[in-house]
């Protein structure tokens, strides 16, 4: 074999390598992307967690360019499973909550922040998110609009009823609460260059829990019942 046909056959085993690894880093992209919104799509008479066959990737429009270089990159570094699925239908906002608020954890989606009561126990429930990324919508959130956080549990449905601008000192709209709360924070102003000096905090009561567990059980003893008969 000549010298040039090795170096062709090099070359050529190179691009074959290098395009493999595309398609896998691709692949593993879109499927990550998706894992953990997947996770708490539930069905609504069973509840039980339901696999679905398709969903929406964030929508980029409003974020900003290294956000969204941030997100796709934390989607290769990031397997921890979400503790619970954020939804405001209004403002078509999906995000999976993970535990902390690193910057890999806000990269990837919303992050329960530590200290506050955990999505699902009774207390107020911190959850932060960029200003440039998923929680820019926040900017369009108005007073009564609902917002549902899915446990692998329950799905709880609260109400905003107070919309504050603070610094980040005042820590206190994070303070314990007797029934189950929930406060959103992110950065303001939202397209502040730099380190925004500010907080964008939503403060929402809960309206409505729905234990999908109990229905759960309660569609077995159905079921049940009727094999009796």
């Amino acid at each position: 074999m000549s010298p040039m046909m090795r170096v062709e056959r090099a070359l050529l085993l190179t691009g074959t390598v290098l395009l493999g690894t595309y398609l896998s880093v691709a692949v593993h992209s879109v499927v990550s992307a998706h894992l953990a919104t997947w996770q708490f799509e539930e069905t609504t008479q069973t509840g039980r967690r339901a696999v679905v066959t398709a969903e929406e990737s964030p929508s980029f429009s409003r974020w900003a360019d290294s956000r969204v270089a941030a997100y796709k990159k934390s989607l290769l570094e990031w397997a921890t499973p979400a503790m619970a699925l954020l939804r405001i239908e209004r403002l078509g906002l999906r995000v999976p909550v993970f535990a902390g608020t690193d910057e890999l954890v806000l990269n990837r989606g919303a992050g329960w922040i530590v200290g506050t009561a955990k999505p699902g126990d009774r207390g107020n429930v911190g959850i932060a998110g960029h200003r440039d990324g998923f929680f820019r919508l926040l900017e369009d959130l108005q007073s009564g609009d609902r917002v549902e956080l899915a446990t692998p549990s329950a799905t709880l449905t609260f109400a905003v009823d107070a919309i504050a601008i603070v610094d980040p000192s005042d820590v206190y709209v994070l303070g314990p609460a007797p029934t189950p709360s929930l406060t959103l924070v992110t950065c303001y102003p939202f397209y502040f260059v730099g380190s925004a000096p500010r907080r964008f905090v939503v403060h929402a009561s809960i309206v409505e829990t729905v234990d999908r567990t109990a229905n759960a059980l309660s569609a077995a003893a159905v079921v049940g019942r009727s094999l009796e008969d």
